[in-house]
């Protein structure tokens, strides 16, 4: 059996994320790990006595025990036939949850939301997760909620019970990669939802089109993109012939139109370059603007 894991600290942030990956668990038919990663703490400061009072190493670990079965006892019964286990791991969070999910199929953080804007608030240890990770990771915003997946009623209120909304994809044709595509289609599918494949490019300058429109002499630059991001997804729209595609090849800024895209969506997924820089891993533009100001899970798609 496949496993998720999700980093949890008792903040609604991660609250949330565990909602959301015990019910991609259960899409999956997957069991779930819970992990909580904790550094031990130097003390807190004591002004009557002036020092630092040492913080007991076994409170630390009381508290995360605790934590812990409370979530899982919370998750075990809003989703009884799933399996959920949980782990607690002194060390650097960051670390600890890519060695926890280094042989799993998702690690799943929460991010707190932007105060009064949809989107994310990106914190050190997910923008770490997200640079370092070799597997997919989604990043779920305090407040996320299972209703905010799906179409309202006929009433116009939030329900469960309706078709879900679409799966969005952010795709460079001339770098797509298998696991990103991969992803995505899957994801569709489990939800029974469209998958809307969002392309953004830069029309090309007076001068030459260069290989990005490489498509045919007499094409447009538009229809030459269009062509091409047909190409790509061919193969794919062959192998899940139940996923309805709907293909937006836009100019301007990707990011954005992500952005757009994701105040009506269930799941924003985008890819990732297997590149390390001199410092660690790399978080390209697109991408960190779609983590920063989606209104939805973002999963982020490691990928060669």
């Amino acid at each position: 059996m496949s496993t998720l894991t999700v980093g949890l600290d008792g903040s609604p942030q991660s609250l949330a994320a565990a909602d959301w990956a015990a019910r991609e668990a259960e899409q999956r038919e997957a069991s779930l790990r819970l992990v909580h990663a904790w550094e031990p703490q130097p003390g807190t400061w004591a002004p009557l006595v002036g020092a630092f009072t040492p913080v007991a190493v076994d409170a630390q670990r009381e508290w995360a025990d605790y934590m812990l079965r409370e979530a899982r006892s919370r998750l075990a019964e809003s989703h009884p036939a799933l399996t959920i286990t949980t782990l607690q791991v002194a060390g650097p969070p960051a670390a600890v949850l890519l060695s926890a999910a280094a042989d799993d199929d998702l690690l799943v953080l929460g991010s707190r939301g932007l105060s009064g804007v949809a989107g994310f608030l990106v914190g050190s240890v997910a923008h770490a997760a997200v640079a370092g990770s070799e597997r997919p990771v989604v990043l779920v915003r305090a407040g996320a909620d299972a209703a905010d997946e799906h179409l309202p009623d006929a009433t116009g209120a939030a329900s469960t019970g309706t078709s879900s909304r679409d799966v969005v994809l952010g795709l460079d044709p001339e770098n797509p990669g298998e696991a990103v595509l991969g992803f995505a289609f899957e994801a569709a599918q489990r939800r029974a939802a469209d998958l809307r494949v969002v392309h953004g490019w830069t029309p090309p300058s007076p001068h030459g089109y260069g290989a990005a429109f490489d498509a045919g002499p007499d094409a447009e630059p538009s229809e030459r993109v269009r062509q091409r991001l047909a190409e790509v997804l061919r193969p794919w729209k062959d192998k899940f012939p139940g996923v309805r595609v709907r293909e937006q090849a836009v100019v301007g800024s990707a990011g954005r139109h992500l952005v757009h895209a994701s105040r009506d969506a269930a799941l924003v997924v985008v890819g990732r370059r297997n590149r390390r820089a001199h410092l660690g891993g790399h978080v390209g533009p697109v991408t960190h603007a779609v983590l920063q100001h989606a209104a939805t899970p973002v999963a982020v798609v490691p990928h060669d």
